[in-house]
């Protein structure tokens, strides 16, 4: 974990976040993206790290440094991760909000935040956590209620900023190793086994006609859908965003019921389409369109419920009512879309009734 004082203070176990993974704190108070250059080679790489949390940047607005100097000292600092190990897997962590009063006002902040995505677009080693939206308020910036000061959080904003990482950690392979234990109810098909993409595939999205398969793959053919320790992880794209569909190779024209349950990173874009009208299932309480849902839990595990029957699905999410009227074809498949951010399924089944 690198970075400056927000990291420094989150504690030389990291709060006890992340149970079973080895870490290390490299945050120093204080610090700036050309500080952190300048120590990257002794203070961290020599430590030879498996993976590499980086938040860094603010500070640099507190001496004035303009954004373009900051982004283009983290082009530096990635280059020199990079010719270290070209496989180590960087989460680049937005640079959170703060106030003017700090001398950190939320436009500049945000440039930084464009110029770094810009700086990082497109490459798979590195994968861009939105940690600004996390935090921001309305006009972009800090919560006193999460960070008292206007530039550090407190526990419950390094709990928030943990509860984000942690999908990202256990994409990796850092964290939830082996697959949950999960008994499903009686008069249930799952649809994914958890170790694999049986009973998956591409399909054209005009004609719906089947265009690849991945019955005992792991992965996609481009790496986007993976099984992973019982999860069906919809990967961050690392050009930011890119709309794709997996779907079930078997289609659906009896009644049933579709249970399956979610987990996204901040602000994730995706859907999960009923026999091919989508239904959105995103990090709903930052990326809409239901915001205000009281039992929805960001960062962490959800359950969506679709009860079909007669061309029309109920559906909710732990309970409250998303749609009680989403109409859908008289057959076709089940899909999930790939949008922004991570977004993560599990326990996906169905019980057709009468």
């Amino acid at each position: 974990f690198l970075g400056d004082s927000i990291t420094q203070g989150w504690g030389e176990k990291m709060g006890g976040s992340f149970a079973g993974v080895k870490v290390a704190n490299r945050g120093i108070s204080g610090d700036t993206t050309r500080g952190v250059l300048i120590r990257l080679k002794e203070d961290v790489l020599s430590l030879k790290p498996s993976g590499i949390v980086l938040l860094i940047g603010t500070n640099d607005l507190g001496e004035k440094a303009a954004p373009e100097v900051i982004a283009g000292n983290l082009k530096l600092i990635i280059a020199a991760i990079k010719k270290h190990n070209a496989k180590t897997p960087i989460f680049l962590c937005n640079v959170m909000p703060s106030s003017a009063s700090k001398n950190r006002p939320a436009a500049q902040i945000k440039k930084i935040n464009q110029l770094y995505f810009a700086a990082v677009k497109g490459d798979a080693q590195i994968t861009v956590l939105d940690t600004w939206r996390l935090f921001a308020d309305a006009k972009g910036d800090a919560k006193k209620a999460e960070f008292p000061d206007l530039l550090h959080p407190n526990k419950g904003g390094y709990a928030k900023w943990a509860a984000a990482l942690r999908p990202l950690l256990a994409t990796n392979g850092f964290l939830e190793t082996e697959a949950d234990a999960f008994k499903m109810e009686s008069g249930f098909v799952s649809l994914f086994n958890g170790k694999d993409l049986t009973g998956w595939g591409f399909r054209n999205q005009k004609t719906q006609k089947k265009t690849a398969t991945f019955d005992g793959k792991t992965a996609s053919n481009d790496g986007r859908y993976r099984a992973i320790n019982g999860r069906l992880v919809v990967t961050t794209p690392p050009e930011g965003r890119r709309v794709q569909q997996l779907w079930t190779t078997r289609e659906f024209p009896k009644n049933f019921i579709l249970k399956l349950e979610f987990r996204a990173t901040p602000n994730a874009d995706s859907g999960v389409f009923i026999r091919r009208p989508q239904l959105q299932c995103r990090d709903y309480v930052l990326a809409g369109p239901w915001k205000n849902l009281k039992k929805y839990k960001p960062q962490q595990w959800n359950e969506i419920v679709a009860v079909v029957k007669n061309g029309v699905a109920h559906c909710t999410c732990n309970g409250e009512v998303l749609d009680a009227n989403f109409k859908v074809p008289a057959s076709g498949p089940i899909g999930l879309e790939g949008d922004r951010g991570q977004m993560e399924y599990r326990r996906i089944r169905v019980k057709e009734v009468d």
